[in-house]
């Protein structure tokens, strides 16, 4: 792996995989007016922090990963481009001192990207070699029942049987995928509901408020279930719903 480690954003990595991708969405950026609890990193709505419906999560039961971002764009035979290859990616990979949330990009049009399989169980088995816990991609996957005892976290637009030939186009460039612009070195945080991204020097701020965001949800659902006066239910969601 690459060199200078640091200690105390991989701690709060593996401490954020304790906690869902929605509440960590509602850290970074979701209710910007709450000064307290939310950090206001993007405007909520119009930028693209975190993914978006065509996502699927093909192993929900994993729960949540969590790791610095490396990138990297797929894509098909014919630009006469052959200077970056397989090796290149896991290069990247092996560079990061941490876990590893690889993003994959698959630059083709939409008969050729639905068609396409972005990863197999190959390639996956050399990926965790190097420490990639999670990999999203805007592209389809196949050998989900092979993939599954290696433990990767895996999201993906959907399963296939096959692909073609796709030729390494990029490596660790800004990518788009499914709405999240993520960009080398950023933390990637993901489960069943999607990934949102984030800049790592916000970990120890992340964290904090996701931990007083879980605690203060915990609360306010245990007292919405000791009513059923739609006026009581109304006034302990204030703050949230008007």
């Amino acid at each position: 792996m690459g060199n200078d480690p640091n200690p105390e954003y991989i701690a709060i990595m593996h401490e954020l995989e304790k906690y869902d991708t929605p509440t960590v969405t509602n850290a970074v950026a979701t209710y910007p007016a709450d000064t307290e609890n939310c950090l206001g990193l993007y405007e909520p709505h119009s930028m693209n922090w975190f993914t978006d419906e065509r996502i699927r999560c093909l192993y929900p039961s994993f729960g949540p990963r969590c790791g610095y971002a490396v990138t990297c764009v797929y894509g098909v035979p014919g630009m006469n481009f052959s200077r970056l290859g397989f090796v290149d990616i896991l290069k990247a990979i092996d560079k990061v001192s941490g876990p590893v949330i690889l993003a994959m990009k698959l630059n083709a049009p939409p008969h050729l990207r639905r068609k396409n399989a972005l990863i197999g169980g190959n390639m996956m088995t050399a990926f965790r070699q190097l420490g990639v816990v999670g990999v999203v991609g805007d592209g389809p996957v196949r050998d989900i029942e092979e993939m599954r005892p290696l433990g990767v976290q895996c999201l993906f637009t959907g399963l296939v049987a096959g692909h073609g030939y796709l030729p390494v186009e990029a490596v660790n460039v800004p990518v788009s995928l499914c709405s999240m612009d993520a960009a080398p070195g950023e933390v990637i945080h993901m489960d069943q509901n999607g990934a949102v991204k984030f800049p790592a020097e916000y970990l120890p701020d992340v964290l904090e408020r996701v931990k007083r965001i879980a605690a203060y949800d915990e609360k306010r659902q245990s007292a919405i279930q000791k009513t059923t006066d739609p006026q009581e239910i109304a006034d302990i969601m204030k703050g949230i719903y008007k």
